[in-house]
């Protein structure tokens, strides 16, 4: 009877453990290899997943669900490339990436505004005097009426009829 009570409670025990068990034998997803690339070269590349590395470059990713790149490098504007993992069964893993490899080319970022435009000498010379004040100019006089030319001292013929 002491055998029976054993192998019952044993047997419930296991039965308890079974929900569990599934989890013990879950796979971990497979990884797929991103190759990252910019123009120029030297970006940092940070996957939405948590890996970076600096360009050219490749990472490995879990292949659970799409993801996103972001490309970075100083004095050039960051740009973000979608990428989108698909099942391929005949490739290793069973997963590849589109597009792969990663490519972004870096704009120039525009210059900034403010303190370039500013630009600003300290001395530690003697201060410079303040410019003289400048003299209001007399008014000139005003020009004399013209007078109109005596008949024979015109430049102009005369006019037609007269």
């Amino acid at each position: 009877m002491r055998t029976i009570v054993v192998i019952a409670v044993g047997l419930g025990l296991a039965g308890c453990s079974s929900a569990s068990m599934p989890d013990m034998f879950k796979s971990t997803p497979p990884n797929v290899t991103v190759q990252l690339e910019s123009q120029p070269a030297g970006a940092e590349a940070r996957a939405s997943t948590g890996q970076t590395c600096t360009t050219p470059c490749s990472v490995s990713i879990p292949a659970t669900e799409n993801f996103t790149v972001t490309f970075s490098m100083p004095k050039f504007q960051p740009e973000t490339v979608p990428v989108q993992v698909m099942r391929d069964p005949g490739s290793p893993g069973g997963s590849i990436t589109d597009p792969n490899p990663v490519y972004a080319e870096l704009q120039a970022a525009p210059p900034a505004r403010g303190r370039a435009a500013r630009h600003t000498t300290t001395s530690k010379s003697a201060p410079k005097a303040a410019p003289k004040a400048k003299k209001p100019k007399a008014a000139a006089p005003a020009p004399a009426a013209a007078e109109p030319p005596e008949e024979g001292n015109s430049p102009f013929p005369p006019p037609p009829g007269r």
